[in-house]
C-alpha cells in the first residue's frame, strides 16, 4: 500500500457496512474496534481479522496464516487473529462477511471475559 494511514482508511471505509468502525495506533500497527471491542488489526501493511472455535475453519479452509510475532528472545508467538484474505478488498460483500465473522468472534471472546 502507499503509506500506513491510507490503507488503515481504506479498510476502515471497507469495514463501515458492518457498523461503527474506528483505528487505533497500538503495537507499531492498529486496532480496529467495533461497539469497544477489538476484532481486526493491521501490522505491516496486512490486515489481520479476530478468530475463534466458531469461525477459524473459515479462516483455515481459506489457507490463510495467523498474526504472529517474535519476542526479543526469539520465541514466535501467534494470536487468534488470521490474515484476510483478498475477496476482502475485492468485493464488498466478502468485506462485510469477513468484518462481521471478526465482530462476532471478538463479542463471543468478550462475553466468556465476564462470565469468568
Amino acid at each position: 500500500m502507499a503509506d500506513d494511514h491510507s490503507f488503515v482508511a481504506e479498510v476502515v471505509d471497507r469495514m463501515q457496512h458492518s457498523g461503527t468502525v474506528s483505528a487505533r495506533r497500538m503495537f507499531g500497527g492498529h486496532g480496529i474496534f467495533h461497539q469497544g471491542l477489538m476484532f481486526a488489526l493491521i501490522a505491516d501493511d496486512q490486515l489481520y481479522l479476530k478468530t475463534d472455535p466458531h469461525n477459524l475453519s473459515l479462516f483455515r479452509d481459506a489457507e490463510l496464516t495467523p498474526f504472529s510475532y517474535s519476542r526479543a528472545d526469539g520465541k514466535q508467538f501467534s494470536m487468534s487473529y488470521y490474515q484476510a484474505p483478498e475477496s476482502f478488498f475485492e468485493e464488498p460483500e466478502q468485506a462485510l462477511f469477513w468484518a462481521q465473522s471478526a465482530q462476532q468472534a471478538a463479542a463471543r471472546a468478550a462475553s466468556t471475559k465476564r462470565r469468568k
